[in-house]
């Protein structure tokens, strides 16, 4: 028996859950207080509790949840990246239809002109590789925590690897008789004079 709970299955299914909902247009609206970069912390950490008899403690659901973070913010960016170019035309005549309004004011205007030009590039590319890990393992590790604390079993620890287990002494069988000398229950009669 391991004396850690296995991490790699639940990050990555974590990091599938945080990479394919921030990818997604429309819902990835959502993330913008990293809802489903949290969300995917919090799935890790129940996943691996699901999957081990004992309590998890803190650390390591800090830790599935910070490599389901960086998983996430890598498979995002590479699900983002078809749907960047298929969502590209349709985002072009969008932004002309809204240029197109007279009454759209200078200041607006000039923006939108801005993020028109936004072409997808290698560097647009690793710009968001490196900001979704970082910004993914950071709150996938607090969805990490969280989903300890809303999860975690109310079961001990496991015994440290080589050490002894000291296991109560069963009560005796209903019905026995008791030692020579001695019984079972409360002692009766007497008292203290």
């Amino acid at each position: 028996m391991t004396t850690t709970p296995p991490k790699l299955q639940p990050a990555l299914l974590g990091g599938a859950f945080i990479g394919v909902l921030s990818a997604l247009p429309l819902i990835n609206i959502a993330n913008c207080c990293c809802l489903w970069v949290i969300g995917g912390g919090v799935l890790a950490a129940y996943l691996m509790q699901q999957n081990y008899p004992y309590a998890i403690t803190a650390a390591d659901g800090a830790l599935v949840g910070l490599l389901a973070g960086f998983f996430g913010g890598i498979i995002g960016v590479f699900v983002s990246i078809p749907i960047d170019l298929m969502m590209g035309p349709v985002q072009q005549r969008l932004m002309e239809r809204i240029l197109s309004n007279p009454d759209v004011p200078e200041e607006t205007r000039a923006m939108l002109e801005g993020m028109a030009v936004g072409t997808l590039s290698g560097v647009m590319i690793a710009i968001r590789l490196v900001l979704g890990v970082i910004i993914g393992g950071i709150f996938g590790m607090l969805g990490g925590l969280l989903g300890v604390a809303i999860f975690k079993k109310n079961l001990p620890p496991p015994p440290p690897p080589g050490g002894v287990e000291i296991l109560p002494p069963e009560p005796p069988p209903y019905g026995s008789t008791p030692p020579s000398g001695g019984s079972y229950g409360p002692p009766t009669g007497g008292g203290n004079p």
